[in-house]
């Protein structure tokens, strides 16, 4: 790419960034700072925290946060140990499903989790039979919903924190523990003061994406009728968006917390360096179990596979049944919902919205993301850095606030009020999957182009080529792989997002399908049923991204997410 045009690409990807992505953040910021006549204010702020209401939400959606994490790090670190060192029979098996929890979003998951847990759900038909159960049943998830948001949260994001900690073991040099059995030190001390300091950027990389999304999370907590969070207060409040400005401020804390964390992460990803970590090598190389130390590693595996399976096993009972009502499987079995959920007046505009949606997102995340990509590792541009640092924010930047900033920069006489989401939220969606979805394929290409290298490039442009032929009959050939890996995860996970469709898609012509399950739950009868067979096709459908995403990409997977 010559440097004007490189510089063209720059300016236009960060004027694009500026106008929906920067510029939303301001407002509303602004909108919680400012009192009435326009001077800066910290009145707002300090209400919030006076406010017990407004208190409770953001203490119950931090703890819910540090829940979650340390659940989550309790399951994916020792799978990562297990799965990076340690060879067993059954490890293939097991292994292979690890990441099934990436294909069903927790929001829809809560179907399934509920309808096993829940008052009338499958433990207690259980301890029924056998003449345990409680009188009155017990709801053990609605019973204490924080719990119930922190299981079903833990069990959908606990692969991402695996995946950076596989990544991390692979790439610690086997040397460094070696020495220290060569000193004396044990498994134990090795494990505590060699190998897990060594893998601490990765697990905190993954640990920050999880903080965060668990801090912001609102279809989980909706699902669950858990409404004393901070993102399901700001949901409820968005009817007088235009007048109170307290939303604007708690959407502000959110902001700032989610990006002191991302720079936390990038501060401690940053001192990483080659005397820890060295590139090249497979890493330490696996140790045979055998005996109860096999037996015990496939237990942990077997448990943690079933726990994640729960909510995805219910999900397609529930669809299946006519009725399913406190016994252990659907007294009755019928196919009937998912040929509803094709072919219902409800769903079918709704599939259709989000196949528009997500399509035309994924188009401009891969022209946008392979110029960011080329940028980062074929220029030497100025700013690359800010550039690099700018496409990867939306990782630490909940659909929540981005959302919120759109309808507070369409409010009436703003100068983006045209594109109030109330009359048509096409082009804000379809920006907004395309933001919150571009780090992937940024890292995805960028990954790429590092792998191809530029001799062949180079042999093309000695022999004549010209910069467009080059990219056309060299590069691209060369990244599709990567190229088509960061679409398809950039496709599938836009079809699926929770947050921005929630606030954004108000008329049920709009509605994606995120917002038809949604609605569709929390209608009486047979809503539950169709909403369940949405969610299943939903779920084949990341399925079917995530399993060629993974085969196009690797072990390289995990670095999508990462801050």
């Amino acid at each position: 790419m010559r440097p004007r045009l490189a510089r063209l690409a720059y300016a236009l990807i960060l004027a694009w960034l500026a106008l929906f992505f920067a510029y939303p953040l301001l407002r509303t910021i602004q909108g919680g700072f400012q009192d009435e006549g326009g001077a800066f204010t910290l009145a707002f702020l300090i209400e919030v925290f006076r406010n017990p209401i407004y208190l409770e939400g953001l203490r119950n959606s931090f703890l819910l946060a540090v829940a979650t994490t340390g659940l989550v790090a309790l399951i994916a670190i020792p799978l990562a140990l297990i799965q990076a060192r340690y060879r067993f029979p059954g490890k293939g098996v097991f292994g292979a499903l690890i990441l099934v929890p990436m294909i069903l979003p927790p929001f829809v998951g809560a179907l399934g989790l509920r309808q096993f847990w829940g008052q009338a759900g499958v433990l207690n038909a259980l301890l029924a039979k056998v003449g345990l159960s409680p009188d009155p049943p017990i709801d053990w998830l609605g019973a204490s919903r924080f719990w119930g948001v922190t299981l079903a949260l833990a069990l959908h994001l606990y692969p991402i924190l695996y995946l950076n900690a596989v990544a991390a073991l692979s790439g610690i040099d086997p040397a460094m523990e070696e020495a220290g059995r060569a000193l004396g030190a044990g498994r134990w001390l090795r494990f505590r003061r060699i190998t897990l300091p060594l893998m601490m950027p990765g697990v905190f990389a993954g640990g920050t994406i999880v903080f965060i999304w668990s801090f912001t999370e609102l279809g989980t907590p909706i699902m669950f009728d858990y409404t004393r969070v901070t993102a399901v207060q700001v949901f409820d409040s968005l009817k007088e968006i235009g007048d109170n400005p307290f939303p604007y401020v708690l959407v502000a804390v959110m902001l700032a917390s989610s990006v002191i964390l991302y720079a936390l992460g990038r501060f401690f990803l940053g001192r990483q360096t080659g005397a820890t970590l060295t590139r090249g090598f497979r890493g330490a190389s696996e140790k045979t179990l055998r005996g109860w130390r096999a037996g015990a590693a496939l237990a942990f595996l077997a448990l943690v596979t079933v726990l994640a399976l729960i909510p995805h096993i219910g999900l397609v009972l529930l669809s299946l049944s006519e009725d399913w009502y406190k016994t252990v499987l659907p007294e009755r079995w019928t196919l009937i919902h998912y040929r509803d959920a094709l072919g219902h007046s409800f769903t079918v505009p709704s599939i259709a919205n989000s196949l528009r949606y997500a399509g035309v997102a994924t188009l401009i995340d891969l022209l946008v993301g392979l110029a960011a990509a080329w940028i980062l590792a074929r220029t030497s541009l100025r700013g690359r850095g800010f550039l690099d640092a700018l496409v990867m924010t939306p990782l630490a930047v909940p659909g929540i606030v981005l959302a919120f900033g759109y309808l507070a920069m369409t409010q009436p006489g703003e100068p983006l009020a045209f594109l109030d989401p109330a009359k048509d939220p096409t082009l804000l969606l379809i920006v907004a999957y395309a933001i919150r979805r571009l780090p992937y394929v940024v890292r995805s290409v960028a990954a790429g182009l590092e792998q191809a290298g530029r001799s062949l490039e180079e042999a093309a442009r000695n022999l004549g080529a010209g910069p467009f032929r080059t990219l056309r009959r060299v590069t691209l050939p060369l990244i599709s792989p990567h190229l088509i890996a960061g679409g398809v995860l950039a496709l599938s996970f836009a079809m699926l997002e929770v947050s921005d469709s929630l606030m954004l898609a108000q008329r049920q012509s709009d509605f994606p399908i995120t917002k038809a399950i949604y609605e569709l739950y929390m209608l009486l009868g047979e809503g539950r049923y169709l909403a369940s067979a949405l969610g299943v096709w939903s779920m084949l459908f990341l399925a079917v991204g995530l399993a060629l995403a993974g085969r196009l990409l690797g072990r390289r997977l995990g670095a999508l997410f990462r801050v």
